[in-house]
């Protein structure tokens, strides 16, 4: 009888990392992949990124929309709570004997509550990992505590998991789960891809992602502005955009970066949305990837890009040394990207230098998949690091 595995999406991000997982489970005639769709690949708003999941011929069981309507935090609330429902009913439905989730959005969040309270076993991706600038950093967590396999992507985080209490035994150091499609995907050339794009890419070429930093009191414009006032200063550069995430503010900045490429559309374009094939062609292609996704922290450095990461959003994730931080004001911003595009730290991006190991994460989450004993798996014992003895507070 097949495992039957439901694995969660809930937007463009953590479908590019899951994709070739998701494949392999396909592949494998002792698994049956349930994908649930939720999130923004629902939301015109953000592409209708669903789209991509059909073009990949991956089947769908379910969809979950949330009705992200508004990216305020009432709304999003209010988004999570009809998520916690949604998967509900569908977990009732499916009866997975495992639920797979990646990362650290709040769509996965009500996923895994919902599997939680059915008794149903889940598998966590990427735990373990810190971003202190955002509220993400408490839903990776929580996740942590609510899921019985983890499969992280480097020896830190597996150290940081049990930190927090899970079991040795249950911990697995598998890489990052992007790094597949970084050597499976086939990348456009350069005209196929300016063709895909319709904008031309010229002697220098950015790409450029900006995500909210919910845990900052900073407003939109003042996370956009000193960016645009920074690449002033290089004006020779074309400038790719892609639109940011459904956190509160993300519709704004996306706003305001879609009207600065309309106003000046000989150095700049705008995509909500690109899919793999072309943001992974986009990554081997440009010199420089700006802004504070992830996947400048983790992807673009395994492709030898040289990258400036801005603000608090990444703090403390492991870092490559293509990558340089700035703070999110004009002078930095504009420092840093010269800086960048040195030779000297452009041949060092060269070298692919990164802490999140080799490609193959795909197959060793399926082995772990396919593999793990299931019995008994979701009675957790605490599992306390030896501390030194620290003396007592006296009670006053």
């Amino acid at each position: 009888m097949k495992r039957r595995i439901c694995a969660v999406t809930g937007s463009r991000a953590d479908y590019g990392l899951l994709a070739w997982t998701l494949r392999e489970m396909l592949a494998d005639p002792a698994l049956e992949l349930q994908l649930a769709v939720t999130g923004t690949h629902l939301s015109p708003d953000f592409g209708n990124t669903v789209r991509q999941i059909e073009a990949d011929g991956i089947p769908i069981a379910t969809r979950i929309d949330m009705q992200l309507t508004d990216d305020s935090g009432c709304a999003i609330g209010q988004a999570l709570g009809r998520a916690v429902s949604g998967f509900a009913e569908a977990l009732q439905q499916l009866q997975p004997d495992l639920l797979l989730v990646l990362g650290d959005r709040y769509e996965i969040l009500a996923a895994a509550q919902a599997a939680m309270l059915q008794r149903i076993p889940i598998a966590h991706i990427h735990g373990g990992e810190s971003t202190e600038g955002l509220i993400d950093e408490a839903v990776r967590h929580a996740v942590t505590k609510m899921a019985h396999i983890h499969c992280v992507a480097a020896e830190a985080y597996a150290r940081r998991v049990m930190q927090m209490g899970e079991q040795p035994h249950t911990v697995h150091v598998v890489g990052a789960a992007g790094f597949d499609a970084l050597t499976h995907t086939p990348l456009l050339d350069r005209a196929s891809l300016e063709q895909a794009i319709d904008f031309p890419l010229g002697e220098k070429n950015f790409l450029l992602t900006l995500h909210p930093e919910t845990l900052s009191p900073s407003d939109a414009a003042q996370q956009v502005t000193p960016l645009l006032e920074a690449l002033q200063a290089f004006p020779e550069a074309r400038v790719i955009i892609t639109g940011s995430n459904a956190d509160p503010a993300g519709r704004a900045i996306s706003t305001l970066l879609q009207q600065h490429a309309v106003a000046h559309p000989a150095q700049f374009c705008y995509h909500e949305s690109l899919g793999q094939a072309r943001y992974l062609s986009l990554l081997a292609q440009v010199d420089l990837v700006i802004g504070n996704s992830s996947s400048g922290i983790i992807e673009a450095p395994a492709m030898g890009r040289a990258v400036v990461n801005i603000g608090e959003r990444q703090r403390r994730r492991l870092r490559a040394p293509a990558i340089i931080d700035c703070a999110s004001e004009t002078a930095a911003i504009r420092a840093a990207i010269a800086q960048a595009l040195t030779p000297e730290h452009q041949q060092r991006a060269a070298e692919k230098h990164t802490p999140y190991g080799k490609p193959g994460a795909a197959q060793r989450i399926v082995r772990l998949l396919r593999d793990t004993p299931l019995d008994g798996i979701l009675q957790k014992t605490f599992f306390d690091l030896p501390m030194a003895s620290l003396p007592a507070g006296e009670a006053t």
